[in-house]
């Protein structure tokens, strides 16, 4: 029940901050190479870049990286407090994250018109880095903060047994994430019908472009 919560916490929470302030912050154009500051609320979208599903896309890999946190902080933080961080991750940490490599004036983006970090730039396809690296660490000083849940350990240190869950429900939510990913890892790609006309290669996987 308390992981439902922070999950519908972090797609209401963040998703109004990620509207009013992150998407603006992570690629506003006119931007400097730490953040953006441009498209406040959406305004001036769309674009000849940019429109709704890229706000809709974003929105997604911010609460996802909202969501890995609350795992580690799961069953001993307030609601205040939690709602105080979905707000701060997902409106400001995550969208200057992914403005510095995944924006075109990001400082370490593979797409900047400017010098390319170690000569490449940073190269995250599906957010490994961006998205679950950055909620990873989030989630890490989450639980060293707040330290083990309370029932969770004895005093000497010992595990103790963890109650049986629901098969039915594990099985339910591996199908729902199995089928989710095929749309969001996908998405990446930033499209959907993509004609292949009578280029020999079928697929966007390509190591070197065909000859």
């Amino acid at each position: 029940m308390n992981i439902m919560l922070t999950n519908v916490l972090d797609a209401a929470a963040g998703g109004l901050f990620y509207y009013i302030f992150g998407f603006a912050f992570a690629f506003g154009t006119g931007s400097n190479g730490f953040i953006g500051h441009s498209f406040f609320g959406l305004s001036g979208i769309p674009t000849v870049d940019l429109d709704y599903s890229n706000f809709l896309y974003q929105w997604a890999f911010a609460i996802a990286a909202a969501g890995i946190t609350s795992r580690s902080i799961a069953e001993r933080t307030q609601f205040v407090a939690y709602l105080i961080y979905s707000a701060f991750l997902t409106g400001f940490v995550y969208p200057v994250a992914s403005h510095w490599f995944w924006s075109p004036a990001g400082w370490a983006s593979a797409s900047t018109t400017g010098n390319l970090l170690f000569g490449s730039g940073v190269i995250d396809f599906a957010g490994s880095g961006v998205v679950h690296m950055l909620g990873g660490i989030a989630g890490l000083y989450g639980a060293l903060i707040e330290g083990p849940r309370i029932g969770r350990f004895e005093k000497s240190g010992k595990k103790l047994g963890l109650r049986g869950h629901s098969a039915t429900l594990v099985v339910l939510g591996t199908f729902l994430l199995w089928f989710g990913w095929y749309g969001f890892n996908p998405g990446s790609f930033n499209r959907i019908p993509v004609p292949y006309g009578t280029r020999r290669n079928y697929g966007h996987w390509l190591v070197a472009p065909p000859h």
